[in-house]
């Protein structure tokens, strides 16, 4: 199965997600498959926006497009939203990460954005 974002042209920002069967594809790999793709799903399309292809194991264009996420045109990447002000992008992975990391010890923790710690949660 192929993967495909549509995308608001005016935000840059993934509206929907469809799968398209790789035999509408053509079978073909991507690249190959993105303008096969995009001509399949042409009577879907609605003004204002265009497609991209996403790819569920993240093995082009960074990460797996989800509703919410901003598709960067210079880094060819899909963009999760900013979780917290104090994260920031990892420029590789286009991924956002905390200033601090998340401590590795087999507890669970969450975010505080107020303190800018983990927290550890009580199960």
């Amino acid at each position: 199965m192929a993967h495909f974002a549509k995308i608001d042209s005016g935000t840059n920002q993934v509206i929907e997600v469809n799968v398209v069967n790789n035999s509408d594809v053509g079978g073909l790999p991507f690249p190959d498959s993105e303008s096969v793709g995009i001509v399949f799903l042409e009577p879907w399309n609605t003004p204002g926006t265009y497609w991209k292809q996403t790819s569920y194991n993240g093995n082009f264009r960074k990460n797996y497009a989800g509703v919410g996420y901003t598709y960067d045109l210079v880094r060819d990447a899909f963009i999760p939203q900013k979780p917290y002000p104090s994260w920031s992008l990892n420029e590789t992975t286009c991924r956002w990460e905390p200033p601090v990391p998340c401590p590795i010890d087999g507890k669970s923790y969450q975010w505080d954005e107020a303190t800018t710690t983990w927290i550890e949660i009580q199960l």
